[in-house]
């Protein structure tokens, strides 16, 4: 066993245990009149884009117009035409990625972040390291708070999961904002009706 294997193997043995997620009574949690609406001026408040699509390839055919680059993967097997990637291929082979599109399972419409999983992304670094991030979103799957995508999440056993909102920014004392300075420059959001 590998020096790796075995710091690995002593924090799985070394976790601690599950507890039960706190009863939040007596919270009167946001609601919105069109969580779309919410959703979608949020989302372009923090710098992301948000399309309104029909059909995989009505993304498809916006993926191949809209974004220049030859180097665009997809986790996505509906989308026709785009790179399959999958959990096989060595991590490496993404740092020249321009554009990622992946399937998530909830949009909140309080802070315009999305629910990504393990399932949806093969390889945990995708959705970070890629120039620019595109995810498909049922609109039936808005969220108005937090709370009501806590209530959606919290029993399901995820391995890996994780809200992402807009593309990666940050700024210094200068005030000069910097995109894409932990991760991708843009974020589309896909909505399919």
């Amino acid at each position: 066993m590998s020096s790796r294997e075995k710091i690995l193997a002593a924090v799985k043995n070394n976790q601690p245990a599950l507890q039960q997620l706190p009863v939040l009574e007596d919270l009167t949690p946001v609601q919105y009149q069109d969580k779309f609406e919410q959703f979608t001026n949020v989302l372009k408040t923090i710098g992301g884009n948000v399309v309104v699509m029909n059909s995989m390839d009505g993304i498809a055919y916006y993926v191949k117009n809209n974004f220049g680059s030859t180097h665009i993967v997809t986790t996505i097997n509906e989308l026709p035409g785009i790179q399959q990637l999958d959990n096989t291929l060595d991590p490496h082979f993404l740092e020249n990625i321009e554009l990622a599109v992946i399937k998530v399972l909830l949009g909140v419409a309080e802070n315009g972040a999305v629910w990504v999983t393990d399932a949806a992304i093969k390889i945990r670094a995708l959705p970070f390291i890629c120039q620019h991030l595109a995810v498909v979103l049922n609109k039936k799957d808005i969220v108005h708070n937090m709370h009501e995508a806590y209530e959606n999440i919290g029993n399901n056993g995820y391995d890996f999961g994780v809200f992402i909102a807009g593309p990666s920014k940050t700024a210094d004392i200068e005030q000069s904002l910097v995109l894409g300075a932990h991760g991708p420059k843009t974020m589309t959001v896909f909505v399919i009706e």
